[in-house]
């Protein structure tokens, strides 16, 4: 699904009161962290990540790689802040709704 950039603006904006629930660190992406990453981004649908400094990869890499492997989809990356989308395959699990 491609977004659309009224969609990803409605996506950042609900993403700014939002805590980041994962952090990379200087072991970067083992495939524990995708797999948590992937059920968190299952059940809530947007979540927030945060690379820390002692991580040698660059953000946006990162990010990519964590969207590719969970199927989902980079809303942003504001310096080492990722904020990661995928919607819910289920309709009633769908918390967030898109403007069209």
């Amino acid at each position: 699904m491609i977004m659309t950039s009224k969609q990803r603006a409605y996506l950042r904006s609900l993403a700014m009161t939002m805590d980041p629930i994962f952090q990379v660190g200087k072991s970067s992406l083992t495939p524990e962290l995708i797999e948590a990453i992937r059920e968190a981004i299952d059940a809530r649908e947007l979540i927030k990540i945060s690379v820390l400094k002692n991580c040698a990869d660059d953000s946006r890499a990162i990010a990519e790689v964590i969207a590719e492997r969970t199927r989902s989809e980079v809303v942003q990356v504001v310096g080492k802040k990722i904020t990661l989308y995928k919607e819910a395959k289920n309709e009633k699990k769908r918390k967030i709704e898109l403007p069209k």
